[in-house]
């Protein structure tokens, strides 16, 4: 019998990317990565208005041709369409999964994978306290020896900080990026230890220069974005996280570690954020930063362990 397979289908955005591939690695059957990008009319409508016997690719999208896969792992909507041909081709094989709310009748996917704050359930759907991500005991092992000797100068204990940046719902200024930097600082006097910071592309260069101007002179290594990134490395290395509010993916990645985890409120924001902010401070898993220090334990997250579990009963695979 032919080695089951599955693909993992997304747009381009980093953070539909890591939950998908982080669940297909939870899963372990071999899986090809696609990304997606639709032809209009399609990159405009809803998934809902779309027509079956519609793939709707655009050239420069990843082909989705037979031999069909035995799972499909879709996030983002712009995926929703496409992974649901792709269920059809097969004659129904292909079971699929989707992950996010996907704003169309849930019978449409064999498993939904949601957070708690979307407030979906059902037979088909399972919840997570917060995103689905990659990282695992193995990969912070590998990540701390090969970035160990590059934060080797910082003193202890070591703060890692994860920087967002604005997006539809949060701003994220030069002048709260230099309010934020000053805490870090404070927090860093307070502590005597250092910080390893790793910026995101939404921080953009003007709030990054902030950063670096006003952490000069202070035991402070910042990511240039050169070489292969650290971001492991650093929440691998780290005593305890800061981490800006906006990305729900970063905070639970962060969460995984079983560290302390302090997230830095942005202005802005709306109720599906603060149901997932007010979750994990109400179940003691992250507390606001303030500047001063703090020591805290609990359970490390480990939805995607969990799920790729489930993917693999509901699949009727040896576990």
């Amino acid at each position: 019998m032919p080695a089951k397979t599955a693909w993992v289908l997304t747009d381009d955005k980093a953070g539909m990317i890591t939950q998908a591939v982080g669940l297909a690695e939870a899963v372990g059957l071999p899986f090809e990565g696609k990304i997606i990008r639709l032809r209009p009319p399609w990159a405009w409508l809803p998934p809902r208005l779309w027509p079956g016997g519609v793939m709707g690719l655009a050239p420069d999208s990843d082909a989705l041709t037979p031999p069909w896969p035995d799972l499909v792992i879709s996030c983002g909507r712009k995926a929703i369409g496409p992974a649901r041909e792709v269920k059809r081709r097969s004659g129904g094989r292909t079971f699929q999964v989707y992950i996010q709310n996907p704003h169309i009748p849930l019978r449409a996917f064999d498993l939904v994978v949601a957070g708690a704050h979307d407030r979906l359930s059902g037979d088909n759907v399972v919840t997570t306290k917060g995103a689905l991500h990659r990282v695992t005991a193995a990969r912070l092992c590998d990540a701390a020896r090969e970035f160990a000797p590059s934060l080797a100068a910082l003193p202890r204990p070591l703060t890692a900080v994860l920087v967002g940046g604005p997006n539809g719902v949060y701003r994220m200024t030069p002048e709260i990026t230099a309010d934020f930097a000053d805490r870090l600082a404070a927090f860093a006097g307070q502590t005597g230890g250092g910080l390893a910071i790793t910026p995101s592309r939404r921080t953009g260069a003007q709030n990054e220069g902030v950063l670096r101007e006003r952490l000069a002179g202070r035991s402070t290594v910042i990511w240039d974005g050169a070489g292969r990134n650290p971001y492991f490395g650093y929440l691998a290395l780290a005593d305890q996280i800061v981490v800006t509010c906006d990305s729900v993916s970063m905070v639970s990645e962060a969460c995984a570690t079983g560290k302390p985890v302090h997230v830095f409120d942005l202005p802005g924001g709306n109720a599906k954020f603060e149901r997932f902010h007010s979750l994990l401070r109400d179940q003691g898993i992250t507390r606001p930063f303030t500047g001063s220090p703090a020591h805290w334990t609990y359970p490390p997250f480990d939805d995607t362990a969990r799920i790729g579990a489930e993917i693999r009963t509901r699949m009727g695979l040896s576990q």
